[in-house]
């Protein structure tokens, strides 16, 4: 593990950003011909390969908060950036920062932080319970139909009102923002198309470029942030027959990842 996230918490703030149902290979190939200018300044040495802990949002999601991100694609036991404590654990080191908290979420707070939730897809709409789950663990929890799946604008929507709490916010912050716009429909990035195909998804992934630098800019003039970048789990379209997720087929369970301490 290359940073010693137990030596940040506290004077860091902490961003999750996470590319909802971005594949591996889109976002790698994407990375390699420069479609995605904004991300290949952030992530110059390219995105790793990484095994999402789940094949869908709420599983991945659920994995994440209990300090289980992406795992590397290579064989070894590979120490987290973050843990809850439990009995048993072999993937802690001295430099994990962890939590007797039931979750990462609760245990920044208890560390002084605000936590801010920026929900996408649809297990972040409060209209339903379920939707509740997830977004309860936060101090903040923003959705709206601008920042869901149907807006072709979300991840601007998403990234303004980041922008904004983070201005407004005077303490660390843990900011998650569920980016919603490469989830399924993704089809209206590329104009004329009427269903999904994997040059949509990567349009889609252009869409969410275009829209980052602004939050890259609010964290840096906050100070020193934990940034972490990944896809919490990718899509099927039609390889070996398979359409959609929530199924173990390659191109669902392998995703980009990317860490590092931006200034």
């Amino acid at each position: 593990m290359g940073l010693n996230v137990n030596a940040l918490v506290g004077t860091h703030d902490v961003l999750l950003l996470v590319l909802d149902t971005l594949r591996f290979d889109v976002a790698d190939t994407s990375w390699r011909e420069g479609r995605t200018p904004n991300l290949r300044r952030l992530v110059p040495n390219g995105w790793e390969r990484r095994h999402a802990p789940g094949t869908f949002t709420y599983a991945s999601h659920q994995a994440f908060f209990a300090g289980f991100l992406p795992t590397p694609a290579a064989p070894g036991r590979h120490p987290r950036l973050f843990a809850t404590r439990f009995g048993g654990s072999e993937t802690t080191t001295a430099e994990t920062c962890v939590f007797d908290a039931p979750d990462v979420v609760h245990g920044l707070a208890g560390r002084g932080y605000r936590t801010v939730c920026i929900g996408g897809t649809g297990f972040f709409n409060p209209d339903s319970p379920l939707g509740r789950v997830l977004s309860a663990y936060f101090d903040e929890a923003h959705y709206s139909e601008e920042t869901g799946v149907l807006a072709r604008g979300s991840t601007g929507a998403q990234v303004a009102l980041a922008v904004q709490r983070l201005r407004a916010l005077e303490q660390r912050v843990f900011m998650f923002i569920n980016v919603s716009a490469l989830h399924q429909p993704n089809c209206h990035y590329v104009p004329g198309a009427t269903h999904d195909t994997l040059e949509t998804h990567a349009a889609a992934l252009e869409y969410v470029d275009g829209q980052l630098p602004p939050l890259f800019e609010a964290l840096a003039a906050r100070g020193p942030s934990l940034c972490i970048v990944c896809s919490d789990h990718g899509t099927a379209y039609g390889e070996d027959g398979h359409v959609g997720h929530r199924l173990a087929h390659p191109v669902v369970l392998e995703v980009p990842y990317a860490e590092w301490v931006h200034r």
